[in-house]
């Protein structure tokens, strides 16, 4: 819990610009030639530079948006002039910003949306749905997210049948917390055509009962049955949805010291909504768009879209907003059991879900000509891949289009990542060196917020595999780290947290059924989610470090992690957030003004 002698001691002036820019060798010695008088100074504090040797400062000075010195209070109190404002952090900590290089970013859901993701019991998320259709008319639809079976006290699926005595006049769909599987009623089911004899859709599942009646429960491809039954909303409702979406956790994003994010899968009008809000500069999160392909012709149209705009690591607006490349998807989710397994999934982390190691979701051949066509026109992949199996094939593709054309500097990655094998990170180790590309996209919030469903669909022998970050470093393998928002929280200190400490939320298969081998320290953790996720973004040379020449994108916050125990750090408050030398956040009461 929150220390409130330190957070009362913690008066600080937060206020002003800030940035940064290349990179130098020691925090001490980080200044120009020239004492160009700063706009911003931060004094007395712990400067984590994220440099090359982990530099820790005391102090920091900003001039035009630019990190002008980085080093001793002595040093930076140099660049001092009458128009300085100088902020004494009293012994607060500096971080870069943390950027998630895996979130879907919008919170249109959290706005939109019955919200279950602190649903603990059946009955919070019937009475939740009883709730919504008392506000309805008979027929209108009821849309939820955020369920997930290892936080309910039941430790089960929501059926139709449940959902039935809530609702039996109005459709529901409620989408898992990892999207790749939900749960309909009765009626929308009916709305949709699904019957006993509906088959499976390729690459989906309709969950059937003991007597081949479907419980409600969707799968990958089969959600779509569903939600194709959904009235569409009017180009101006999902522009607004959009952009409130977009807005909103911008806002969040921001309080919680970041300050990038790579966002996977969008379409055009999402990148409308961005430009947008680049031109009205209220884009205060650097964003790092992939593009959604699903299909040859698909991938063909966006090689033509991509052609029109600057290729990374270029950018608009100061490289605030990039068009990066494209994401594509091999499997499905550990959660539903969907994802390609070389071996049976387990199931209640003992028994075995007999016949069943996922599959994928599309065609392997026809990712593999995907991948290759956009490889061999110079475009960054992202590739989903979470099962041992569908990972393998993923790196495969990858090394086997570097060999027909070999090319340096497209950082193809692997989403998520889960349980990789062997195999698979000599792979990634060997594609890294070679041609700086082949770095996983992890989310180290899985082993918390979604780790007691994973442990027991993963069982005792590959638990212990999830998130392998200690191989990945023994093998000179380096990740990017993220969250999948809203798959998992956001923010970034749970992910340092539990990159450190791989516990789960309810402890369900014990506190640590992945182990802790596999754990890194606070050190490692901090630059999966700065500068090799700046490397991820292809902003490594303009972000990610605490170091002369760089954008300031900077986040202060009440307390070291470098030195506090493993498990105050999500208790981590962030002080004060700024991008490329602007406050876009300063926490209400903490602040005071200094000549």
């Amino acid at each position: 819990m929150r220390r409130r002698a330190a957070v009362v001691l913690a008066a600080v002036v937060l206020t002003c610009f800030a940035s940064g820019s290349p990179v130098a060798q020691n925090a001490s010695s980080q200044q120009p030639a020239q004492s160009a008088q700063a706009d911003l100074v931060m004094i007395n504090g712990k400067v984590l530079t994220v440099d090359a040797n982990d530099s820790v400062a005391q102090a920091v000075a900003v001039a035009g948006g630019k990190i002008i010195a980085v080093g001793t209070n002595e040093a930076v109190n140099a660049r001092v002039g009458s128009k300085t404002r100088v902020i004494d952090l009293r012994g607060r900590t500096v971080t870069p910003g943390l950027m998630d290089t895996h979130a879907h970013f919008s919170a249109e859901d959290e706005i939109y949306s019955v919200n279950l993701s602190d649903a603990a019991r059946m009955d919070d998320v019937l009475k939740r749905v009883r709730d919504k259709v008392a506000t309805l008319k008979p027929g209108e639809w009821v849309r939820g997210r955020g369920w997930d079976e290892g936080k309910l006290a039941e430790r089960r699926y929501i059926y139709a049948s449940d959902l039935d005595k809530v609702s039996p006049n109005n459709p529901v769909y409620l989408s898992h917390t990892m999207g790749h599987y939900g749960a309909a009623n009765s009626y929308a089911m009916r709305l949709a055509g699904i019957t006993a004899q509906t088959p499976n859709p390729f690459g989906g599942t309709i969950d059937r009962d003991a007597q081949g009646l479907a419980t409600g429960v969707l799968k990958e491809s089969a959600q779509g049955l569903v939600t194709k039954a959904m009235p569409a909303l009017t180009p101006q409702q999902q522009h607004d949805r959009q952009r409130n979406g977009v807005l909103k956790l911008i806002e969040e994003f921001n309080k919680e010291g970041m300050t990038g994010a790579k966002d996977p899968g969008i379409f055009a009008d999402k990148w409308d909504v961005y430009q947008e809000l680049l031109r009205e500069n209220k884009l205060s999160v650097r964003i790092f768009a992939l593009w959604r392909v699903r299909s040859l012709e698909a991938a063909n149209e966006t090689i033509a879209r991509l052609q029109k705009l600057p290729r990374p690591p270029a950018g608009l607006g100061d490289r605030r907003l990039i068009s990066g490349g494209v994401k594509l998807a091999i499997d499905g989710s550990g959660g539903a059991r969907t994802a390609w397994m070389h071996e049976d999934w387990n199931k209640d982390f003992t028994s075995k879900d007999t016949g069943n190691a996922g599959y994928p979701t599309i065609d392997p051949q026809l990712y593999r000509r995907i991948v290759t066509l956009l490889h061999n026109n110079g475009i960054h992949v992202s590739t989903h891949a979470i099962g041992d199996r569908g990972i393998d094939w993923v790196v495969d593709s990858y090394e086997a289009a570097l060999k027909a054309k070999p090319t340096r500097g497209l950082r193809h990655g692997i989403i998520h990542g889960n349980t990789p094998t062997d195999h698979a990170i000599d792979v990634m180790a060997r594609l890294q060196k070679t041609y700086d590309t082949g770095y996983p996209e992890s989310q180290a919030p899985f082993l918390w917020w979604i780790g007691d469903t994973y442990a027991g669909n993963l069982g005792p022998e590959r638990s212990p595999r999830e998130k392998p970050f200690k191989t990945y470093l023994t093998k000179g393998v380096i990740w990017a780290g993220g969250s999948d928002y809203p798959v998992a929280p956001f923010e970034g200190r749970m992910g340092l947290w539990a990159s450190v400490a791989r516990k789960t939320l309810k402890g369900v298969y014990g506190p640590t059924p992945f182990g802790t081998k596999e754990s890194v320290d606070i050190k490692t953790a901090l630059r999966s989610y700065t500068i090799w996720a700046a490397h991820q973004m292809f902003l490594e040379d303009k972000i990610g470090s605490i170091e002369v020449g760089k954008d300031a994108d900077l986040a202060v916050w009440d307390r070291d992690m470098y030195t506090i125990p493993t498990d105050d750090l999500p208790n981590l408050r962030c002080e004060m957030t700024l991008i490329a030398g602007r406050v876009i956040y300063e926490r209400a009461g903490r602040s005071t003004s200094m000549p």
